[in-house]
């Protein structure tokens, strides 16, 4: 696995970094282990202090962080600066809401005998975080500002193509006074993953990624008894009602779909239309997709990205070209996208029948699946006609009726008039295929603590 920064709009190896060594990967966690013991005594002030530099100092160095961003992946510089803002909120929640969450919790007892007990919230020791690259800094941030806030230290293991953003976040901890080992960047191997999570000294593991990469990490950590939670991805469902404000329906549709290169988990993926304004959806559908320009992800002009390598871009055009080998209509939208740069067409999939294997897969790009629904109850069928389970939406001008839908919607997440949304203060997880666990709030908070029953009970003994 090499570590290297390579533009996505140049083609440019910019830097490279070693893979780290077994004994760089023993010392971090010896390192880790002997911070654990120290942090997990810290003061909620304290952690809350850290965890508000950090918060400052990812505010003060916006510009130069975003473009780390932009270069290693090629997201929009726009929405790069967006991603550092988010993941300040991320740390700004946990510093006014964490040690409230984490209170003891008296519980409720059926018998005046059963005594006094209380719920408490211990942390566990070293986690090992593995996450992606579309998001190089708000996926770190979704775990590591609850799991300090909960007393845990983390060692993180970043996607192979963002080590200078990886490299980044370390800085921005150790600028922000964490102490050292509360928090490591590792370059690790596959190898050395499966000897991290092996340490009786780690209790856990948090990966966002692929099916594939999940299924292999899940199992290593089941057989090695050790807590997870998965983030896989989604092929989300974006569902259009008779009476849905078109012209806004259209605009959130194309930027549903199209932000961050249409490389999110919970973009809007798979759009499905009733039949009675389906010509009229797709007509604007058409015309948003064509006007998205494709360019320089440093141009303030740029609305259309690159993926993040050429590879990510080669692999998704094969995914159309066997999607339509299976009966599926390919069309091409919009002006010709750059010759330099791993640009793909925006693509529109019609025409996927049931029997198309490609219906159920997740494209990772500027490729939208649309589908004509009989009606409203058809509709909900085939949104809920997938592997997938994270999030997705209803467009309607009544509310109230598009609550009841998402209802019916089975997955973790589902909005009426807006794509899927992703904030600081709103849970973040999925069902199925998608994973399992949540990240964010109090739910991600005490997804890695010992949820401890302290019970005080003053009866006579009887047999």
């Amino acid at each position: 696995m090499a570590y290297a920064t390579v533009n996505p709009f140049t083609a440019e190896t910019v830097a490279t970094f070693p893979n780290a060594t077994d004994e760089e990967v023993r010392a971090t966690l010896d390192t880790a282990q002997a911070a654990f013991l120290k942090w997990k005594e810290t003061s909620f002030a304290e952690r809350a202090r850290v965890l508000q530099n950090a918060a400052d100092i990812l505010r003060r160095d916006s510009d130069r962080l975003a473009e780390i961003l932009t270069l290693e992946m090629g997201k929009l510089l726009s929405e790069a600066k967006l991603e550092v803002e988010l993941s300040a909120k991320i740390f700004e929640y946990y510093v006014q809401n964490a040690e409230k969450l984490l209170q003891p919790e008296k519980l409720p007892v059926l018998d005046p005998d059963e005594g006094d007990n209380t719920l408490v919230y211990e942390p566990l020791g070293i986690l090992l975080a593995i996450e992606p690259w579309n998001f190089p800094y708000y996926q770190v941030a979704r775990i590591l500002a609850p799991q300090l806030s909960a007393g845990n230290v983390l060692i993180l293991k970043h996607a192979s193509n963002v080590p200078q953003s990886a490299a980044a976040f370390q800085n921005l901890m150790d600028e922000a006074g964490l102490m050292k080992g509360a928090f490591t960047n590792l370059y690790a191997t596959r190898d050395q993953i499966e000897m991290i999570i092996n340490d009786p000294r780690v209790h856990g593991v948090a990966l966002t990624g692929s099916e594939a990469a999940g299924s292999v990490v899940a199992a290593q950590a089941g057989k090695a008894l050790k807590k997870s939670t998965m983030e896989l991805g989604g092929a989300d469902a974006f569902v259009v009602l008779e009476d849905a404000d078109m012209a806004k329906t259209i605009d959130w549709a194309v930027m549903g779909r199209h932000w961050n290169g249409g490389q999110v988990c919970v973009s809007s993926k798979r759009m499905i239309v009733v039949d009675k304004v389906y010509d009229q959806f797709m007509e604007g559908y058409r015309k948003g997709v064509a006007g998205l320009v494709a360019g320089d992800p440093m141009d303030p002009n740029t609305t259309l990205a690159p993926l993040s390598s050429q590879k990510a871009a080669d692999d998704l055009k094969e995914q159309i070209r066997k999607a339509v080998a299976h009966g599926a209509k390919a069309e091409e939208v919009g002006a010709p996208v750059p010759n330099q740069g791993a640009f793909v067409q925006p693509t529109i999939l019609t025409e996927m029948g049931e029997d198309n294997p490609a219906r159920y897969w997740e494209f990772f790009g500027p490729v939208s699946m649309i589908f004509r629904a009989k009606d409203e109850e058809d509709a909900i069928r085939i949104a809920n006609d997938s592997p997938f389970g994270l999030g997705g939406s209803v467009f309607t001008k009544d509310v109230k009726h598009g609550l009841e839908v998402a209802a019916k919607i089975s997955t973790g997440m589902v909005f009426v008039n807006h794509p899927t949304k992703v904030e600081a203060d709103l849970p973040f997880g999925g069902v199925r295929r998608s994973g399992y666990g949540r990240e964010l709030l109090g739910l991600g908070l005490k997804e890695f603590v010992n949820h401890k029953l302290i019970g005080a009970v003053d009866i006579d003994a009887h047999f």
